[in-house]
């Protein structure tokens, strides 16, 4: 089960890293989040 669980949160880690990429500098701005901090923030969403 821990592998299913490790599968599940490296998929949502990276689909997050995925959506944040999509949007621009102003909207990650308007977000308070610079775009090197994408990884920082979908670590924390899993």
């Amino acid at each position: 089960m821990n592998i299913i669980r490790n599968y599940r949160n490296w998929r949502r880690y990276r689909e997050t890293v995925s959506e944040l990429n999509r949007l621009s500098n102003r909207e990650l701005t308007d977000l308070g989040i610079s775009r090197s901090d994408i990884p920082f923030v979908a670590r924390k969403s899993v």
